[in-house]
């Protein structure tokens, strides 16, 4: 199994809320004294949010794509008695425990398709990733995208692996392909698509995605409501996963085709 380390700290300072963020992330401070934006357990989409944004962001990394370092944070129900914005205070009281972290770019800007630059390979890169991991939310409404420092970053990949919703019906999914694609900002961008899939397939193992999937925390996996057990939902991760590199040609002939 391949080895990926994510570090685990603790938040000591809530600092601001993201306003445009539709499930209300913040910037904090943790202990090692860096910034986070950190993606609460407690918001809209739950902890299942957190494990696509966790799961895509390692799949990013792990094919060569700039991501920003991902850590667990672990957050204590004392910022939620001291928050006068009731609605802040609610998620921070059903945010207590361990929560997703990614590392704050500072000074870095929102993507804009217009002026923004994003090579060939690259751009072809995240169109595949995002259609493998079935991401809905890499638009021109939405980027999902930073420059950073002249280089493109992923962020917020929560909106993907969107089967995992209800689990009853997720092996429909595993043979299908993602014409929403269609939508993708960087499509018209993606002119390397066939390299991009070589590369891809290339570089995520089996090892590799077992290795990120491992590191999904037990916590995040329990759900009154869920109908398969934590270990279930592992292995269908992965057989999601390898079975969507399997039929790659199939996803590389329909990005060409909507572009």
């Amino acid at each position: 199994m391949s080895k990926i380390d994510i570090r685990t700290v603790d938040v000591v300072k809530y600092i601001t809320p993201l306003r445009e963020g539709g499930s209300l992330p913040a910037i904090v401070k943790a202990s090692d004294d860096f910034l986070y934006v950190l993606k609460f357990r407690g918001a809209g989409q739950g902890k299942k949010a957190l494990i696509a944004e966790f799961i895509g962001g390692e799949l990013a990394r792990a094919i060569g794509l700039k991501v920003p370092e991902l850590v667990f944070m672990n957050l204590d129900d004392s910022f939620s008695k001291t928050e006068p914005d009731e609605e802040i205070q609610d998620l921070l009281k059903f945010s207590v425990g361990l929560n997703l972290g990614l590392h704050y770019l500072s000074s870095s800007i929102t993507f804009d398709p217009l002026v923004s630059i994003a090579d060939a390979l690259t751009s072809s890169k995240i169109v595949l990733l995002d259609s493998i991991i079935s991401n809905i939310d890499r638009t021109a409404k939405n980027t999902n995208l930073l420059n950073w420092n002249n280089e493109l970053w992923i962020i917020d990949n929560g909106a993907s692996f969107y089967f995992h919703h209800n689990w009853h019906t997720w092996r429909n999914h595993l043979t299908r392909t993602f014409p929403l694609i269609k939508d993708h900002v960087l499509l018209k961008r993606a002119t390397q698509l066939n390299e991009a899939s070589q590369e891809i397939i290339n570089t995520l193992s089996k090892n590799t995605i077992e290795g990120i999937i491992s590191k999904i925390p037990e916590d995040w996996l329990l759900s009154e409501s869920d109908s398969i057990t934590p270990s279930e939902m592992r292995e269908a991760y992965i057989e999601y996963i390898n079975t969507k590199l399997l039929m790659i040609d199939s996803l590389v002939k329909e990005a060409e085709d909507a572009r």
